[in-house]
Protein backbone atom coordinates (compact mmCIF):
# COMPACT_ATOMS: atom_id res chain seq x y z
CA UNK A 1 0.00 0.00 0.00
CA UNK A 2 1.28 2.96 -1.18
CA UNK A 3 1.12 6.73 0.43
CA UNK A 4 3.83 8.90 -1.33
CA UNK A 5 2.64 11.09 -4.49
CA UNK A 6 5.18 12.43 -6.53
CA UNK A 7 8.77 11.81 -8.38
CA UNK A 8 11.05 14.92 -7.45
CA UNK A 9 9.02 16.64 -5.19
CA UNK A 10 7.52 13.60 -2.93
CA UNK A 11 4.79 13.97 -0.44
CA UNK A 12 4.03 11.28 2.03
CA UNK A 13 0.89 11.40 3.75
CA UNK A 14 0.21 9.81 7.44
CA UNK A 15 -2.39 9.33 10.56
CA UNK A 16 -6.07 8.23 10.92
CA UNK A 17 -9.38 10.28 11.47
CA UNK A 18 -9.34 9.18 14.95
CA UNK A 19 -5.52 9.09 15.75
CA UNK A 20 -3.67 11.67 17.66
CA UNK A 21 -2.11 12.95 14.69
CA UNK A 22 -2.73 13.53 11.00
CA UNK A 23 0.26 14.62 8.81
CA UNK A 24 2.27 14.87 5.83
CA UNK A 25 6.07 14.96 4.84
CA UNK A 26 7.34 16.92 2.16
CA UNK A 27 10.71 15.14 0.74
CA UNK A 28 12.36 17.37 -2.30
CA UNK A 29 11.24 21.19 -1.72
CA UNK A 30 13.51 23.85 -3.25
CA UNK A 31 15.57 25.09 -0.30
CA UNK A 32 14.45 29.09 -0.45
CA UNK A 33 11.02 28.87 -0.61
CA UNK A 34 9.31 31.19 1.71
CA UNK A 35 7.07 29.64 4.27
CA UNK A 36 4.23 31.64 5.61
CA UNK A 37 2.45 30.51 8.61
CA UNK A 38 -0.35 32.71 7.90
CA UNK A 39 -0.89 31.43 4.05
CA UNK A 40 -1.12 27.54 5.22
CA UNK A 41 -3.63 28.75 8.18
CA UNK A 42 -5.97 30.47 5.40
CA UNK A 43 -5.72 27.49 3.43
CA UNK A 44 -7.14 25.10 6.21
CA UNK A 45 -9.48 27.88 7.12
CA UNK A 46 -10.85 27.30 3.04
CA UNK A 47 -11.29 23.62 3.74
CA UNK A 48 -12.55 23.90 7.47
CA UNK A 49 -16.33 23.44 7.86
CA UNK A 50 -18.08 26.75 8.43
CA UNK A 51 -21.88 26.82 8.97
CA UNK A 52 -24.70 23.88 9.24
CA UNK A 53 -24.06 23.55 4.83
CA UNK A 54 -21.00 21.39 6.84
CA UNK A 55 -19.97 18.56 9.43
CA UNK A 56 -20.57 19.51 13.18
CA UNK A 57 -16.90 18.19 13.55
CA UNK A 58 -14.80 21.69 14.40
CA UNK A 59 -11.15 20.93 14.21
CA UNK A 60 -8.89 24.06 14.70
CA UNK A 61 -5.77 22.68 12.91
CA UNK A 62 -3.55 23.91 14.88
CA UNK A 63 -0.70 22.82 12.23
CA UNK A 64 2.98 22.28 13.39
CA UNK A 65 6.03 22.04 11.33
CA UNK A 66 8.63 19.94 12.64
CA UNK A 67 11.24 20.02 10.26
CA UNK A 68 12.53 21.11 7.04
CA UNK A 69 12.15 24.96 7.84
CA UNK A 70 14.37 27.39 9.53
CA UNK A 71 13.88 31.09 9.96
CA UNK A 72 10.47 30.78 7.87
CA UNK A 73 12.17 29.04 4.90
CA UNK A 74 12.87 25.63 3.20
CA UNK A 75 16.04 24.47 3.71
CA UNK A 76 15.89 21.57 1.42
CA UNK A 77 14.94 18.96 4.13
CA UNK A 78 12.06 16.89 4.06
CA UNK A 79 9.64 19.52 5.81
CA UNK A 80 7.23 17.09 7.98
CA UNK A 81 4.13 18.91 9.22
CA UNK A 82 1.34 17.54 11.72
CA UNK A 83 -2.07 18.44 12.66
CA UNK A 84 -3.62 17.39 15.87
CA UNK A 85 -7.66 15.94 16.03
CA UNK A 86 -9.00 17.21 18.87
CA UNK A 87 -12.83 16.77 18.44
CA UNK A 88 -13.35 13.26 17.53
CA UNK A 89 -16.08 11.01 18.70
CA UNK A 90 -15.17 7.73 17.97
CA UNK A 91 -18.24 5.80 19.79
CA UNK A 92 -20.10 6.60 16.92
CA UNK A 93 -18.43 4.05 14.89
CA UNK A 94 -19.15 0.29 14.65
CA UNK A 95 -16.49 -1.74 12.74
CA UNK A 96 -18.37 -5.03 12.62
CA UNK A 97 -20.77 -2.88 10.07
CA UNK A 98 -19.36 -1.69 6.89
CA UNK A 99 -20.87 1.63 5.70
CA UNK A 100 -22.65 1.70 2.28
CA UNK A 101 -20.55 2.89 -0.54
CA UNK A 102 -17.49 3.57 2.17
CA UNK A 103 -14.26 2.05 2.27
CA UNK A 104 -15.00 0.44 5.38
CA UNK A 105 -15.75 -3.37 4.07
CA UNK A 106 -13.15 -2.99 0.93
CA UNK A 107 -10.63 -2.19 3.67
CA UNK A 108 -11.38 -4.75 6.10
CA UNK A 109 -10.41 -7.42 3.52
CA UNK A 110 -7.23 -5.78 2.79
CA UNK A 111 -6.53 -5.37 6.27
CA UNK A 112 -7.45 -8.78 7.36
CA UNK A 113 -9.53 -6.82 9.55
CA UNK A 114 -6.82 -4.79 11.48
CA UNK A 115 -7.66 -1.60 9.77
CA UNK A 116 -8.79 2.15 11.76
CA UNK A 117 -12.17 2.27 11.09
CA UNK A 118 -12.79 5.06 13.19
CA UNK A 119 -14.49 8.06 10.78
CA UNK A 120 -12.23 5.92 8.27
CA UNK A 121 -9.24 5.61 9.39
CA UNK A 122 -6.49 5.73 6.97
CA UNK A 123 -9.20 6.48 4.39
CA UNK A 124 -11.17 9.82 5.76
CA UNK A 125 -11.24 12.82 4.16
CA UNK A 126 -9.84 14.40 7.48
CA UNK A 127 -5.94 13.43 5.72
CA UNK A 128 -7.08 16.33 3.23
CA UNK A 129 -5.80 18.60 5.96
CA UNK A 130 -2.45 18.32 5.95
CA UNK A 131 -2.70 18.06 1.66
CA UNK A 132 -3.72 21.41 2.11
CA UNK A 133 -1.30 22.97 4.52
CA UNK A 134 1.05 21.76 2.34
CA UNK A 135 -0.84 22.69 -0.87
CA UNK A 136 -0.34 26.30 0.62
CA UNK A 137 3.35 26.32 0.59
CA UNK A 138 3.30 25.10 -3.26
CA UNK A 139 0.23 26.85 -5.05
CA UNK A 140 2.16 30.28 -3.80
CA UNK A 141 5.51 29.16 -5.10
CA UNK A 142 3.65 28.62 -8.32
CA UNK A 143 1.60 32.37 -8.51
CA UNK A 144 5.51 33.26 -8.08
CA UNK A 145 6.37 31.63 -11.12
CA UNK A 146 3.20 33.29 -12.92
CA UNK A 147 0.99 29.91 -12.32
CA UNK A 148 -2.56 29.78 -11.26
CA UNK A 149 -4.87 27.32 -9.99
CA UNK A 150 -8.43 27.72 -9.57
CA UNK A 151 -11.40 25.36 -8.79
CA UNK A 152 -14.78 26.32 -8.18
CA UNK A 153 -18.54 24.41 -8.16
CA UNK A 154 -19.73 23.73 -12.24
CA UNK A 155 -22.77 21.67 -10.69
CA UNK A 156 -24.61 20.76 -7.75
CA UNK A 157 -27.89 19.83 -7.69
CA UNK A 158 -30.09 21.89 -10.33
CA UNK A 159 -27.94 24.51 -9.81
CA UNK A 160 -25.15 25.09 -12.51
CA UNK A 161 -22.23 27.26 -12.58
CA UNK A 162 -20.63 29.87 -15.46
CA UNK A 163 -17.79 27.91 -17.15
CA UNK A 164 -14.50 29.60 -16.88
CA UNK A 165 -13.82 31.97 -19.36
CA UNK A 166 -11.87 35.32 -17.81
CA UNK A 167 -9.18 33.00 -16.03
CA UNK A 168 -7.15 36.12 -14.18
CA UNK A 169 -10.34 37.50 -12.81
CA UNK A 170 -12.19 34.68 -11.94
CA UNK A 171 -9.37 33.00 -9.90
CA UNK A 172 -8.93 36.23 -7.77
CA UNK A 173 -12.84 35.99 -7.23
CA UNK A 174 -12.89 32.50 -5.96
CA UNK A 175 -9.81 33.27 -3.53
CA UNK A 176 -12.13 35.58 -1.52
CA UNK A 177 -15.32 33.21 -1.67
CA UNK A 178 -16.39 30.81 1.14
CA UNK A 179 -18.75 29.47 -1.67
CA UNK A 180 -16.45 28.66 -4.74
CA UNK A 181 -18.99 29.86 -7.35
CA UNK A 182 -18.48 32.31 -10.37
CA UNK A 183 -21.85 33.05 -10.27
CA UNK A 184 -23.98 34.67 -7.78
CA UNK A 185 -25.79 31.43 -7.00
CA UNK A 186 -24.61 30.98 -3.31
CA UNK A 187 -28.57 30.99 -1.94
CA UNK A 188 -29.61 28.63 -4.54
CA UNK A 189 -26.26 26.34 -3.98
CA UNK A 190 -27.27 26.22 -0.22
CA UNK A 191 -31.06 25.59 -0.54
CA UNK A 192 -29.89 22.50 -2.36
CA UNK A 193 -27.78 21.49 0.01
CA UNK A 194 -30.14 22.08 3.04
CA UNK A 195 -32.59 20.52 1.30
CA UNK A 196 -30.54 17.03 0.81
CA UNK A 197 -29.83 17.59 4.52
CA UNK A 198 -33.40 18.10 6.10
CA UNK A 199 -34.27 14.82 3.79
CA UNK A 200 -31.56 13.06 5.95
CA UNK A 201 -29.51 12.82 2.53
CA UNK A 202 -26.45 14.26 0.64
CA UNK A 203 -26.18 15.87 -2.70
CA UNK A 204 -22.92 15.80 -4.75
CA UNK A 205 -21.91 17.42 -8.09
CA UNK A 206 -18.92 18.72 -10.28
CA UNK A 207 -15.90 20.74 -9.77
CA UNK A 208 -14.59 22.39 -12.62
CA UNK A 209 -10.56 23.50 -12.17
CA UNK A 210 -8.05 25.43 -14.42
CA UNK A 211 -4.42 26.36 -14.01
CA UNK A 212 -3.26 29.15 -16.12
CA UNK A 213 0.27 29.62 -17.70
CA UNK A 214 1.61 26.26 -17.16
CA UNK A 215 4.78 26.08 -19.97
CA UNK A 216 4.32 23.73 -22.80
CA UNK A 217 6.15 20.57 -22.85
CA UNK A 218 5.59 18.99 -18.87
CA UNK A 219 4.38 15.50 -18.98
CA UNK A 220 5.15 12.03 -20.56
CA UNK A 221 3.54 10.12 -22.98
CA UNK A 222 2.02 6.83 -22.73
CA UNK A 223 1.98 5.65 -18.70
CA UNK A 224 3.80 9.40 -17.25
CA UNK A 225 1.24 11.59 -19.10
CA UNK A 226 0.36 14.79 -17.98
CA UNK A 227 -3.59 14.04 -17.48
CA UNK A 228 -2.36 10.74 -15.80
CA UNK A 229 -0.91 12.19 -13.22
CA UNK A 230 -3.20 14.55 -12.47
CA UNK A 231 -5.87 11.84 -12.56
CA UNK A 232 -3.67 9.55 -10.12
CA UNK A 233 -3.44 12.52 -7.68
CA UNK A 234 -7.58 13.20 -8.12
CA UNK A 235 -8.41 9.97 -7.60
CA UNK A 236 -6.58 9.69 -3.73
CA UNK A 237 -9.85 12.04 -2.82
CA UNK A 238 -12.28 9.00 -1.66
CA UNK A 239 -15.44 11.43 -3.10
CA UNK A 240 -14.29 11.61 -6.75
CA UNK A 241 -15.59 9.25 -9.13
CA UNK A 242 -14.99 10.88 -12.48
CA UNK A 243 -12.98 13.02 -14.61
CA UNK A 244 -12.84 14.82 -17.82
CA UNK A 245 -10.43 16.95 -19.62
CA UNK A 246 -11.21 19.87 -21.99
CA UNK A 247 -14.87 18.90 -23.90
CA UNK A 248 -14.24 15.31 -22.22
CA UNK A 249 -17.34 13.00 -23.20
CA UNK A 250 -18.48 15.74 -25.76
CA UNK A 251 -15.55 14.27 -27.83
CA UNK A 252 -18.24 11.31 -28.55
CA UNK A 253 -20.46 13.04 -30.30
CA UNK A 254 -18.85 15.67 -32.26
CA UNK A 255 -16.45 15.51 -35.55
CA UNK A 256 -12.47 16.78 -36.15
CA UNK A 257 -13.54 19.29 -37.99
CA UNK A 258 -15.57 20.87 -35.00
CA UNK A 259 -13.36 19.87 -31.88
CA UNK A 260 -9.74 19.96 -33.81
CA UNK A 261 -7.84 23.30 -31.59
CA UNK A 262 -6.36 24.92 -34.49
CA UNK A 263 -3.19 26.69 -33.65
CA UNK A 264 -2.06 30.52 -34.39
CA UNK A 265 0.73 32.46 -33.81
CA UNK A 266 -0.12 35.90 -31.98
CA UNK A 267 2.59 38.20 -31.12
CA UNK A 268 5.13 35.74 -31.77
CA UNK A 269 3.36 33.47 -29.29
CA UNK A 270 1.45 29.79 -30.19
CA UNK A 271 -1.89 29.80 -29.01
CA UNK A 272 -4.52 27.29 -30.09
CA UNK A 273 -7.75 28.96 -31.39
CA UNK A 274 -10.47 27.01 -29.62
CA UNK A 275 -9.80 25.01 -26.51
CA UNK A 276 -11.58 21.61 -26.38
CA UNK A 277 -8.53 18.90 -25.62
CA UNK A 278 -8.03 21.33 -22.01
CA UNK A 279 -4.52 22.20 -22.56
CA UNK A 280 -3.08 18.95 -22.93
CA UNK A 281 -1.79 17.43 -26.11
CA UNK A 282 -0.15 13.32 -26.18
CA UNK A 283 -0.17 13.86 -22.68
CA UNK A 284 1.68 17.03 -22.85
CA UNK A 285 0.81 20.23 -21.50
CA UNK A 286 0.77 22.76 -24.63
CA UNK A 287 0.34 26.37 -23.52
CA UNK A 288 -3.28 26.50 -23.20
CA UNK A 289 -4.85 26.52 -19.74
CA UNK A 290 -5.21 23.34 -18.64
CA UNK A 291 -9.14 22.80 -17.46
CA UNK A 292 -11.01 19.54 -16.18
CA UNK A 293 -14.18 18.61 -14.50
CA UNK A 294 -14.43 16.11 -11.45
CA UNK A 295 -17.55 14.14 -10.53
CA UNK A 296 -18.15 14.27 -6.72
CA UNK A 297 -20.11 11.91 -5.32
CA UNK A 298 -23.02 12.62 -2.40
CA UNK A 299 -21.39 12.18 0.53
CA UNK A 300 -22.12 8.27 1.56
CA UNK A 301 -22.43 8.63 5.09
CA UNK A 302 -26.40 9.67 5.43
CA UNK A 303 -29.11 9.14 8.18
CA UNK A 304 -31.37 7.61 6.07
CA UNK A 305 -31.67 3.72 7.20
CA UNK A 306 -29.90 1.35 4.43
CA UNK A 307 -29.06 -2.48 4.03
CA UNK A 308 -25.63 -3.34 5.24
CA UNK A 309 -24.14 -6.54 6.62
CA UNK A 310 -22.46 -7.45 10.14
CA UNK A 311 -19.20 -9.09 9.44
CA UNK A 312 -18.91 -10.68 12.71
CA UNK A 313 -21.93 -12.15 12.95
CA UNK A 314 -22.36 -12.74 8.88
CA UNK A 315 -26.04 -11.37 9.25
CA UNK A 316 -27.62 -8.68 6.96
CA UNK A 317 -28.56 -5.71 8.93
CA UNK A 318 -30.13 -2.21 9.15
CA UNK A 319 -28.06 0.30 9.56
CA UNK A 320 -28.57 3.74 10.17
CA UNK A 321 -25.41 6.03 10.44
CA UNK A 322 -24.50 8.27 13.32
CA UNK A 323 -21.73 10.63 13.56
CA UNK A 324 -21.13 14.40 11.95
CA UNK A 325 -21.26 14.13 8.48
CA UNK A 326 -20.89 16.81 5.38
CA UNK A 327 -24.18 16.84 3.00
CA UNK A 328 -22.05 17.78 0.69
CA UNK A 329 -18.24 17.62 0.74
CA UNK A 330 -18.30 19.10 -2.75
CA UNK A 331 -18.13 22.49 -1.03
CA UNK A 332 -14.83 21.64 1.06
CA UNK A 333 -12.93 20.42 -1.78
CA UNK A 334 -11.87 23.12 -4.10
CA UNK A 335 -9.04 24.07 -1.91
CA UNK A 336 -7.94 20.31 -1.44
CA UNK A 337 -8.37 19.49 -5.31
CA UNK A 338 -6.32 23.16 -5.98
CA UNK A 339 -3.45 21.64 -3.22
CA UNK A 340 -3.06 18.48 -4.98
CA UNK A 341 -2.22 19.69 -8.66
CA UNK A 342 -0.04 22.29 -7.03
CA UNK A 343 1.73 19.12 -5.77
CA UNK A 344 1.26 17.43 -9.43
CA UNK A 345 2.23 20.61 -10.72
CA UNK A 346 5.90 21.51 -8.89
CA UNK A 347 6.82 17.61 -9.48
CA UNK A 348 6.45 18.08 -12.93
CA UNK A 349 8.15 21.44 -12.60
CA UNK A 350 11.02 20.52 -10.69
CA UNK A 351 11.84 17.13 -12.55
CA UNK A 352 11.96 18.69 -15.64
CA UNK A 353 13.71 22.14 -15.14
CA UNK A 354 15.97 21.30 -11.99
CA UNK A 355 15.41 21.36 -7.81
CA UNK A 356 16.08 25.24 -7.99
CA UNK A 357 13.39 26.11 -10.65
CA UNK A 358 10.64 27.58 -7.74
CA UNK A 359 12.96 29.90 -6.09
Amino acid sequence: MSNTLGNSLKLTLFGESHGPYVGVVLDGLTPGIKIDEDLIREALNKRRPKSNLDTQRKEVDNFKIISGVFNSYSTGEPICLIIPNEDVKSSDYNGDIPRPSHSDYAAYVASNGYFDYRGGGHFSGRLTAPIVAIGAILIKALEDKGIKIGTHILKLGKVNDSNFSNFEKEMELLKNKDLALIDNLDKEVEEEILKAKDDLDSIGGVLQTAVINLPAGLGSPWFNSLEGKISNAMFSVGGVKGIEFGKGFEFASGYGSNLNDQFKYIDGKVITLTNNNGGINGGLSNGMPVIFNLVIKPTPSIAKKQQSINLKTKENVDLEIKGRHDPAIIKRLPIVINSLLAIVLADELLTKYGKDYLK
